[in-house]
């Protein structure tokens, strides 16, 4: 082992602090950091300083309290959210440290910190991602998670700058606030990294597949039209063929990303671009069901237009689940008579998730992985942190699928 000064220092303090039992113990034994990772006194942070442009920023590693943890960053995912505040800014956050969609290892703790919101023990070591943040409401637990989706709560990655700084996933390491601060946390230690980076955008439509069988009409025999092949609709796609639904018909304007949702478990595709007018569309997707519409469909795609013509897939009776519309996109232009009553089309609308979905969504993962869809090549572009910029341009471009920021 090479041993410098600093670390025979850093030892000598950690032994005589623990001789004393003092409170300056307590606090070395919490932020004690794993063998052979000593933490450092700085953490490097993505800041969003203005509308297209972060500045790769160093602040202090604040102290660790009795219910902190410090979590060294190992990837992050870039979400369309993510996409819409770098270049509009329309939660009116910056500057803000952004990224919702990270997992890393905990690499200091507070001596509260015993197990994860499931209640699954944790340690030094093990990996961990975050979900809601429950400041109003503190009491929140596993089993109160029908009532409430992420709209009530507060994320990680989209919160107002304050003096703690290390609040978003694009860094090198996060702080993550115990106590009344009302984090939740999965510790996820089974997954490998590219699982756990998608662990939050799979959850969205682990939730919006739940919210479609809320109206009892999609089954495992069911013709399903998912509309939209960017990483949404996709991983919409993986959700469906790991629960059993094999009619699937995907529907894009990009031939590549047809192509990734044949391999995600579509059985047809309809290229929206070889058609003229929505009739001769809804005639495509009638012809690949062998001249049937859609039992179901999910509209991923949060364009208004894709909205209204979503109702012309589905059959009388059938069912619609809207989950493409995360932020404001525009109004949609429907007749309620021809695309709902008449048809007596059932909707429901889904946005964001549950804690109980994270908690599915983990057994989805390996599901997908154990039936050999290709989840892994959904991230299409992995950044270093210090190119982040070039990372939401591409996702901005629509160059690849899934975009992520990965430290070395």
């Amino acid at each position: 082992m090479d041993m410098n000064s600093a670390n025979i220092e850093e030892i000598v303090r950690q032994v005589l602090a623990g001789m004393t039992g003092s409170s300056a113990g307590s606090a070395a034994s919490a932020a004690a950091p794993a063998a052979g990772k000593a933490i450092p006194k700085t953490a490097h942070v993505a800041v969003l300083t203005a509308k297209n442009h972060f500045d790769v920023k160093e602040y202090p590693i604040p102290p660790i309290g009795d219910d902190d943890m410090l979590v060294k960053v190992e990837g992050c995912g870039v979400c369309g959210t993510d996409a819409h505040e770098f270049k509009n800014d329309p939660f009116g956050l910056i500057p803000v440290a952004l990224g919702h969609e990270g997992t890393g290892e905990i690499v200091a703790m507070g001596k509260n910190v015993k197990t994860d919101t499931a209640g699954k023990p944790v340690k030094i070591g093990d990996k961990i991602v975050t979900c809601m943040i429950f400041k109003d409401d503190p009491e929140i637990t596993m089993f109160d998670l029908n009532k409430k989706n992420v709209g009530g709560a507060d994320v990680y990655g989209l919160l107002p700058d304050d003096d703690i700084h290390l609040n978003g996933w694009f860094s090198d390491y996060i702080f993550i606030r115990g106590g009344s601060f009302g984090s939740t946390f999965f510790n996820v230690s089974d997954l490998d990294l590219d699982s756990r980076i998608l662990i939050e955008p799979a959850a969205v439509l682990v939730h919006a597949v739940e919210r479609a069988k809320t109206t009892g009409i999609l089954r495992f025999n069911s013709r399903v039209v998912v509309q939209g092949c960017g990483p949404i609709g996709l991983l919409c796609i993986g959700v469906l063929r790991t629960m059993g639904v094999e009619n699937i018909c995907a529907v894009d304007g990009n031939e590549a990303r047809l192509e990734f949702a044949k391999k995600m478990g579509a059985e047809v595709s309809v290229n929206f671009k070889n058609y003229k007018g929505i009739e001769a569309l809804a005639g495509g997707v009638k012809d690949a069901f062998g001249g049937h519409l859609a039992d179901f469909a999910f509209q991923c795609t949060g364009a208004p237009g894709g909205h209204s013509n979503i109702y012309k897939f589905i059959r009388n009776g059938g069912g619609l689940c809207e989950l493409g519309f995360f932020v404001n996109g525009g109004d949609a232009t429907i007749n309620p008579h021809f695309d709902i009553c008449s048809k007596e089309i059932t909707t429901v609308g889904s946005w964001v998730y549950n804690l109980r979905d994270y908690a599915t969504t983990f057994d989805f993962l390996k599901r997908a992985k154990a039936i050999g869809l290709p989840l892994s090549d959904l991230i299409t572009h992995r950044f270093p942190l210090d190119q982040i910029n070039e990372a939401l341009e591409t996702n901005l471009s629509q160059k690849g699928l899934k975009i992520a920021i990965v430290n070395e």
